[in-house]
């Protein structure tokens, strides 16, 4: 059965069932216990887990990041909440340096059980320090999973296969998503959706968008009015962008001939840069036109709320992109 709920409550509802079924599972962060998450993910695991498995930090990512790689590679499962995916800078040396690799350079004697989760991208007014998309960053590096779902039920479904994944998992949760609602799975139904499972959201044969994220709920909201002009978009969620079904999006291509790539951070390099490359070389007899992307725009994110606005990829943004593959612009 499904019921609607949240895409926080799905992420708290994924930990708890983890945690139920595996007493290696413990959170760790900042806020995460007696505060119940600085955006009430983690609400309520204090009193049902105890201190012991919902653990309280300081102010020192790199030191609880580092705790938790320790405890990983000694055969636990810490789930890592940074209070933002901003802050993980401060530890990139334990996630990049330490947790990717060090079943590689262990010979295989140390797997690293763990998942680094929180709030990424940007949020309303933050400013530059704070409302960086990083998937960029973390998907450059080999020995990482990169999660990124866009709907409750995949949050909880990915979540709950990266904390089993015998590997690290920096998983992105979208900062805006946090109060959509969607439908999901009964409590205690274990539905678990696979690393590297990319999802065709919405059916069309003009064009292939592929989007995740904030911008994903955008993309429908243009598919929806452009097929009012009977223009049918085609819109796949990667949900993985490392690693990346890159067999569905280039089927999908062959299908419409034309691919649009959307995405809320910079333009240059990453994951949609990175698909762009895969469907030229995995598709370049089938394209009728130059894929595109629809990105923010090259520049710190501003305070301001108008240039703010104009910085994040937007409805308009996204329009234009697809009439210029359709030579309709």
């Amino acid at each position: 059965m499904m019921r609607e709920i949240t895409y926080r409550d799905a992420l708290k509802e994924a930990m708890a069932e983890e945690m139920e079924r595996d007493p290696r599972v413990f959170i760790m962060g900042e806020e995460v216990g007696h505060y119940q998450g600085a955006y009430k993910v983690t609400r309520g695991l204090l009193d049902q887990f105890g201190a012991e498995r919902v653990i309280d930090t300081p102010i020192a990512e790199a030191g609880f990041a580092g705790v938790g790689v320790g405890a990983a590679m000694t055969g636990l499962r810490p789930v890592i909440e940074f209070m933002t995916w901003n802050f993980s800078f401060v530890a990139f040396d334990q996630i990049v340096n330490n947790a990717a690799k060090m079943y590689q350079m262990s010979a295989g004697q140390y797997p690293v059980p763990i998942v680094f989760r929180g709030p990424n991208a940007s949020a309303r007014q933050v400013g530059a320090q704070h409302s960086h998309a990083v998937e960029p960053f973390y998907c450059n590096v080999p020995g990482l999973a990169v999660v990124y779902p866009s709907t409750p039920r995949d949050a909880k479904g990915l979540l709950k296969t990266s904390i089993r994944d015998d590997n690290p998992v920096v998983f992105l949760e979208g900062e805006t998503l946090y109060n959509v609602k969607g439908d999901v799975p009964d409590a205690g139904e274990d539905e678990i959706i696979p690393l590297g499972q990319a999802r065709v959201v919405r059916e069309g044969r003009h064009v292939t968008v592929v989007t995740w994220g904030r911008p994903f709920y955008t993309v429908l909201e243009v598919a929806n009015r452009l097929s009012g002009e009977g223009i049918e978009l085609e819109v796949i969620d990667p949900r993985t962008l490392r690693p990346l079904d890159t067999d569905t999006i280039v089927q999908s291509v062959k299908k419409t001939n034309r691919c649009v790539v959307v995405h809320e951070h910079w333009p240059y390099g990453g994951p949609g840069a990175e698909i762009v490359d895969r469907v030229t070389r995995d598709a370049f007899d089938y394209l009728d036109a130059p894929i595109l992307r629809a990105t923010n725009l090259d520049v710190p994110m501003p305070y301001a709320l108008h240039l703010e606005n104009k910085v994040i990829v937007g409805p308009d943004r996204i329009e234009k992109a697809i009439r210029q593959v359709l030579y309709k612009d």
